[in-house]
C-alpha cells in the first residue's frame, strides 16, 4: 500500500462541560454494572465505550466507504475494513479451535445459509444508504449527537422486532447448515481460506480503483501517534482497523462470544412491547433458550446490550473530545422518511440474515462463517441498489 505523510496537527477545543458528563456516565455505568451483574459485564460495557470512541474518532463506517466505492471508485475504507476483518481472523479462528479460555467456551458468529441470509443482507445494504449508518455506524452517530440517526435507530429497533415474529418462516426456506471453516477444514487452512478471500476482493478493490485513477488513495497514513492526536482525533483509518480488530478479539476473549450489535435492538423492542402487554414471549422465537433467557432478564444482563450502550457514550465522549458534539433537530421531511425506512429494512434484514455488518460481516468471516462471506456479498449488492436510490429522497 502507498504511504502519504500526515498534514501538520492542532488539537481541536473540546466541549469541556460534555466530557465531564459522559466520562461521569461511563464510571456510574461500570460501577453499577460491577455491582449489579459482574466484572466481566462491566469489561464488556467499557469494551464498547473503547469501540464507539474509535468507530468515531476513525469515521469507521461501512456505509459511506462503500457508497464511496460504487460511486467513485476509491476503496480507502473497504480496503480498511478487509485490513480489520483479516487481523481479527488471525487470532481468533484459533482461539476457537481451543474450544475454551480460561475456564470459558467460546463460540464464533456461525449461522445457517440460505434465503434467509440472502435476502435479510440484501435489505440491510439497501437500508443502510438510506438510514445513513450500519449497525455501528446508527450507534455511533447516535454517540456524537445525530438527530437523524435517532430516527433511524428507533425504525432499527422496529424493524429488529418484527424480524423476530417473522424469522421463523423465514428458517423453513431453503438452507444449508451452519458451516465453521475451522471445523470443516482445520485452523491453519481455514485461516488461510479467510485471508485468501479477503485478498482477493482487496485485489478486486485495488484494481478498480487504479483502472478508474490510475492510483490508489493511501490507507498507511505517517501520523505522529501523539496523545492529542489519540484524545481529540481524527485518526487515521489504518488505527481505527487495528483497534477495533484488538476490540473484537478482546470482546471474544471476554464474553465467550465475537461483538455483536443488533440482537440488543430485537430485545429492547420486544421488551418494550411487553411493557405495554403485547405477549412477545409467546413468539417463537422467544421462546427459544437464548432469547427466551434474555427476554426474561434485565438488558443488564445482556452482553450486546451493555456494549451497545458503552459505544454510543464511546462515541459522544469522543464527539466532545473533538468539540463537535453539537445536536441538530431540523431536518428536511424526505431525509426523515429515509432514515425511517432505512432503519426499519436494517432491523429487519439483520434478524434475517443473524447479524449486522459486525455481527454478521466482520464476526462470521473473522471466526470462519461461510454465512459471513453470503452477507457481505448479498449486503453490497443491497447497498448498490441503495446508492443509486439516495437521489430520490434528496440525500447527497
Amino acid at each position: 500500500m502507498s504511504l502519504a505523510s500526515a498534514p501538520s496537527y492542532s488539537p481541536p477545543h473540546s466541549d469541556r462541560g460534555t466530557v465531564l458528563a459522559v466520562l461521569l456516565a461511563i464510571l456510574l455505568g461500570a460501577v453499577a454494572l460491577t455491582d449489579l451483574i459482574g466484572l466481566r459485564q462491566s469489561a464488556l460495557f467499557l469494551i464498547g465505550g473503547l469501540c464507539g470512541a474509535t468507530l468515531y474518532h476513525a469515521a469507521f463506517g461501512f456505509t459511506g466507504g462503500w457508497r464511496r466505492f460504487v460511486l467513485e471508485r476509491r476503496s480507502t475504507a473497504l480496503r480498511g475494513q478487509l485490513l480489520m476483518i483479516g487481523i481479527a481472523a488471525v487470532a481468533m479462528i484459533p482461539m476457537l479451535a481451543g474450544g475454551t479460555l480460561l475456564g470459558q467456551p467460546l463460540v464464533g458468529a456461525i449461522a445457517p445459509v440460505g434465503v434467509s441470509v440472502l435476502f435479510g443482507a440484501a435489505l440491510f445494504g439497501f437500508g443502510m444508504q438510506l438510514g445513513g449508518g450500519c449497525g455501528s455506524g446508527t450507534l455511533f452517530t447516535v454517540g456524537g449527537g445525530s438527530a437523524r440517526m435517532l430516527v433511524t435507530l428507533a425504525f432499527f429497533i422496529a424493524g429488529a422486532v418484527i424480524g423476530t415474529a417473522h424469522l421463523p418462516w423465514w428458517l423453513e426456506l431453503p438452507s444449508w447448515p451452519a458451516v465453521s471453516l475451522g471445523a470443516a477444514f482445520g485452523t491453519l487452512p481455514a485461516v488461510a481460506l479467510t485471508l485468501a478471500g479477503l485478498g482477493a476482493v482487496a485485489a478486486l478493490a485495488v484494481w478498480s480503483e487504479r483502472r478508474r485513477h490510475g492510483g490508489l488513495e493511501p490507507l498507511f497514513i505517517a501520523t505522529p501517534p501523539g496523545v492529542a492526536r489519540l484524545l481529540h482525533g481524527p485518526w487515521p483509518l489504518l488505527w481505527g482497523a487495528l483497534a477495533l480488530a484488538l476490540l473484537n478479539i478482546a470482546t471474544l476473549a471476554v464474553a465467550g462470544h465475537p461483538w455483536s450489535i443488533t440482537f440488543a435492538f430485537g430485545l429492547w423492542g420486544a421488551k418494550a412491547l411487553q411493557a405495554v402487554g403485547v405477549p412477545v414471549e409467546s413468539w417463537t422465537f422467544w421462546t427459544w433458550p437464548g432469547p427466551a433467557k434474555a427476554l426474561g432478564q434485565s438488558v443488564l444482563a445482556d452482553s450486546t446490550s451493555v456494549m451497545d450502550f458503552g459505544l454510543m457514550l464511546g462515541a459522544a465522549l469522543a464527539a466532545a473530545l473533538a468539540g463537535r458534539f453539537a445536536p441538530k433537530a431540523k431536518l428536511p421531511w424526505p431525509s426523515l422518511l429515509a432514515a425511517a425506512l432505512g432503519g426499519l429494512l436494517m432491523g429487519y434484514g439483520a434478524r434475517l440474515s443473524f447479524g449486522c455488518n459486525i455481527g454478521a460481516l466482520f464476526s462470521g468471516i473473522a471466526t470462519g462463517s461461510l454465512h459471513g462471506w453470503l452477507w457481505f456479498a448479498a449486503a453490497f449488492a443491497g447497498s448498490y441498489v441503495g446508492v443509486r436510490l439516495r437521489p430520490l429522497f434528496r440525500l447527497d
